[in-house]
């Protein structure tokens, strides 16, 4: 056995990585030779260079072989030579991707062939129920084998043989994992619960009210009346109340009137133990397996069968109440890198690494999934139309979507058109430090480039309530006003970043809070000292101008009755007491809740405040002058008039009306004047009052 090993590191070149120079030195002059079986045929290199006191690096004029075991025969030394950065270089990714084909295991009740990618590994066998099987090899490096027989529910995973080491491995594509992500389970789908497609009354991304909610957050709550609190079955369960009879869960999110609910990543993930969730907490960004549904959210997490058809019926279940499913997707990056599959099977291929051989890490969780990639993006591309067609989703939200890059988000769009329901898609744009080219990235900057994909509207959110990152920095709704000079592109759904200003009005989806950082009570908390009372006319200002400005509007679960963290600004391990949605907070702020929804049946009656073009918003909307920072505008609908007041000051203001006539008040945070009647050409508004009024055109 060597002391050394060598390492492919281009078609061409070879390393030989050394403790120490010295023993090597007598061998410098000694031709190498370069040996691998199949051939048997011996090649001649030279040395090219000592690139250090530690490495020296062979050249080889032929083109040198992946999948075969290699053997650099330099003097007495037999050194094995394994590939290492040759996966990351363009030359590997064209030769042996293998984009049309069918990766992981595909089950029938007549026999499961079995596909694994790794051009590296030189055997790969399959065991399945302890029993192994040898596989064979394409020219692109895709194993494959095919069983006989009636194989459902099986337990399964692959050995092979890579680096001169034999390495146990799941399947990345498994539709089904043993308690904890133990091992696979092979699945015939024909044997599960097979939805129907369901069509939403959809037709474009502005007609959308999105909802994000954590499964767990939604049930788990002593008061919601919920018998299978925080499991997939608890949002199927209809007509469930608390103490009170105030409506929870499922009947509550239907009563509400949004139109999708995004949950927070269901598929499988770290951190909780699956036979004992009540021991851990996680948000799910911890991904493990991307087509596995998450064990801890089934009430028989070990039977396999079982989570995939308790994810399927509360799809169903939110169809059903015409409530179309988003799922949030974490494809930037694994829980640990070192331990994943695709790590195990084709080591240094599926993440990135900066110019020094460094893994990349943009996401600031130690490593960046490389989904420029040919096969990393097969990956992707396969994950979604597994989830399009077999779960019947109806959208995705990308987590860190800048870390993807364009041409993968361009090819999930192009995907997702094929569908004949209306997918949502939508991401976060954020710039992050990822060993990608900047001019590749899925950043909000970019945005003109993957048209039909929305991006969060971090200028609408920091406008309205302050600066993220600065805990005590103000905005609109909680400053007195300011930023008034913005509140004309927030409304018109503009998002604007690094001086680039986007009129494509579906891709701003506009929000003032989310599952990350502080919700905004406990924003307004730090900000601002004020009794409840004003807090809670600032919040309703928050919530108002995001349900009536152009774009999509984002709700996070529990907004509409000021949902609190009690000051815990990054909860994604804080357990129940912190996250659970407090239904018992819903009932108390019953008068909230119905302010909400009236805003939210006014936006889904009109189709003037769900405009799908700028130059509609152009024609339709218009701003009215008026003293700052009071803002007003209009807009022009088909037979009615409507004009929305905003005074976030602490005195009443009268602010002119844009038009005589008989103007009445549609909605108003301030009850008392619920369907008032306009008198005159001025309307009185209140301190902290959104109103809108609406006039019948004859």
């Amino acid at each position: 056995m060597s002391n050394y090993t060598a390492w492919m590191d281009d078609v061409h070149l070879i390393t030989v990585s050394v403790d120490e120079l010295d023993p090597l030195r007598s061998k410098l002059d000694t031709p190498p030779i370069i040996f691998w079986e199949k051939e048997h045929t011996y090649y001649h290199t030279e040395v090219h260079q000592a690139s250090n006191p530690y490495t020296i690096q062979f050249t080889h004029q032929d083109e040198l072989p992946i999948g075969e075991e290699l053997t650099l025969l330099w003097g007495s030394e037999e050194i094995p030579v394994y590939p290492r950065e040759i996966v990351r270089t363009a030359a590997f990714d064209e030769k042996y991707s293998a984009p049309k084909a069918t990766l992981g295991a595909i089950c029938t009740e007549q026999e499961t062939i079995f596909h694994l990618w790794t051009p590296i590994a030189t055997i790969v066998e399959v065991n399945v129920n302890g029993k192994l099987y040898r596989m064979n090899r394409t020219d692109q490096g895709v194993w494959f084998l095919a069983l006989s027989g009636d194989w459902h529910e099986s337990y399964y995973h692959f050995e092979a043989a890579i680096h001169g080491k034999r390495v146990r491995v799941n399947d990345p594509y498994a539709k089904g994992m043993t308690i904890d992500s133990k091992t696979s389970v092979l699945i015939d789908l024909s044997r599960t619960l097979q939805l129907e497609e369901t069509k939403l009354p959809i037709h474009y991304p502005t007609d959308a009210i999105i909802y994000e909610l954590h499964v767990r957050d939604a049930t788990i709550h002593p008061d919601s009346g919920v018998k299978n609190k925080g499991r997939f079955l608890g949002l199927t369960e209809k007509n469930t109340t608390t103490e009170n009879g105030y409506s929870t869960g499922l009947s509550y999110i239907k009563e509400l009137g949004i139109t999708h609910v995004q949950l927070l990543p269901v598929n499988d993930y770290a951190r909780v133990p699956e036979l004992e969730p009540e021991s851990g907490y996680n948000w799910g960004y911890d991904p493990l397996y991307f087509q596995v549904p998450e064990g801890s959210y089934s009430i028989l997490p070990d039977q396999t069968l079982s989570r995939i058809n308790e994810l399927k019926k509360m799809i169903q279940a939110f169809h059903e109440e015409t409530v179309g499913v988003i799922l949030d997707v974490v494809f930037n990056h694994v829980f640990i890198r070192e331990e994943s599959d695709f790590e195990k099977l084709v080591p240094g291929y599926y993440f990135r690494y900066d110019d020094q051989g460094n893994p990349s890490n943009g996401t600031g969780v130690g490593n960046d999934f490389a989904s420029e990639k040919k096969m990393a993006r097969k990956f992707i591309l396969d994950t979604i139309d597994y989830w399009l067609t077999e779960y019947k989703v109806d959208g995705f939200r990308f987590d860190l979507m800048g870390n993807i890059d364009l041409e993968t988000m361009q090819q999930i769009k192009e995907r997702c058109l094929e569908e004949e329901r209306m997918i949502l898609l939508l991401g976060e744009g954020w710039d992050l430090p990822t060993a990608l080219d900047r001019e590749k990235k899925a950043i909000t900057a970019h945005a003109g480039e993957v048209n039909g994909i929305g991006f969060f509207n971090d200028y609408f959110r920091d406008s309205l309530k302050g600066k993220l990152f600065d805990d005590r920095d103000k905005g609109f709704i909680n400053g007195a006003g300011r930023f008034h000079e913005r509140l004309g592109d927030l409304v018109k759904g503009a998002i604007l970043t690094e001086g680039i200003r986007s009129h494509d009005i579906q891709q701003s989806v506009n929000y003032v809070e989310c599952h990350d950082n502080h919700t905004l009570w406990d924003r307004l908390a730090l900000t601002n000292k004020e009794d409840f009372s004003t807090r809670k006319k600032m919040h309703q200002l928050a919530t108002a101008i995001t349900l009536l400005s152009q774009g999509i509007p984002f709700l996070h679960a529990g907004q509409e009755f000021y949902r609190t963290k009690y000051g815990v600004g990054n909860s994604y391990i804080s357990g129940d007491a912190i996250n659970a949605m407090n239904w018992k907070r819903r009932a108390t702020e019953h008068e909230t809740v119905e302010f909400v929804k009236k805003l939210i049946q006014l936006r889904k009656k009109h189709a003037v405040f769900r405009l799908r073009t700028h130059e509609e918003i152009t024609q339709r909307l218009h701003l009215l002058s008026g003293e700052p920072p009071l803002f007003g505008y209009t807009l022009l609908g088909e037979g009615k008039d409507f004009t929305i007041f905003i005074n976030p000051t602490t005195e009443a203001r009268e602010m002119a009306v844009p038009a005589p006539g008989n103007w009445k008040v549609a909605v108003t945070n301030h009850i008392e004047k619920q369907e008032m009647d306009v008198q005159g050409n001025l309307f009185p508004t209140n301190a902290y009052e959104v109103a809108v009024l609406v006039r019948k055109r004859f």
